[in-house]
């Protein structure tokens, strides 16, 4: 037991400390190198991590299974655990798969906190739950996350939740940046549907900048 403690020790220390560059370089054989923390955000982002794992040829899931077990970084706990959730390169396992994504979520990722509210409302992996999605999308809407401000208030102005949640919810959405014409103008009427609910008064307030 004591060697056992020892190696996963050393293992999380070289994994923690080393550059994928360093600790997982491409070898003569063409080993794939291990994805680099900015890399695997922005593909976290985008929604394309599972492609990535497949085009890959599943060649780093033990990589990736050290790195969210041992190591336990958020992003890739968000990753295994995704893997986990739709038998990805892995045997299907939703359970340990979401308890992952769990684990990414309470150390803050942005993305697997979204997800969580998402699967809520959905009721993807979990019984529906609204209160519960309300509680996660909420969270990850202050943080910026534009995925969970839009559902946010879609819910919202659907009647769902409670009416002292409306000012900061458009407030968050209102203030967004975004770029894609098609989707500005579905956030548009997402707001006006919601501002039919609130007084004028508390949608000027809603509309006031980021920062003053």
């Amino acid at each position: 037991m004591i060697h056992n403690k020892i190696y996963v020790a050393i293992t999380a220390l070289v994994l923690l400390f080393c550059k994928p560059s360093e600790a997982f370089a491409p070898n003569e054989d063409g080993v794939i190198q291990l994805y680099s923390q900015r890399e695997l955000l922005a593909l976290i982002a985008e929604n394309t991590h599972l492609q990535r794992v497949r085009a890959d040829d599943c060649q780093l899931v033990e990589d990736i299974k050290a790195r969210a077990e041992i190591v336990q970084l958020p992003s890739y706990q968000f990753l295994y655990g995704d893997m986990l959730a739709y038998g990805v390169c892995v045997k299907r396992d939703e359970k340990y798969g979401v308890y992952m994504m769990e684990q990414s979520a309470h150390q803050g990722l942005v993305e697997a906190i979204e997800q969580l509210g998402r699967y809520y409302h959905i009721g993807k992996f979990f019984q529906p739950n609204t209160k519960r999605a309300l509680y996660y999308l909420t969270e990850a809407a202050s943080l910026g996350n534009l995925k969970a401000q839009i559902r946010l208030v879609e819910i919202l102005a659907d009647e769902q939740g409670s009416p002292v949640d409306y000012e900061r919810a458009y407030h968050w959405l209102y203030n967004s940046i975004i770029a894609d014409d098609e989707k500005k103008q579905y956030v548009t009427e997402l707001l006006t549907k919601l501002a039919q609910l609130m007084p004028p008064s508390v949608i000027e307030r809603a509309q006031r900048p980021l920062i003053k």
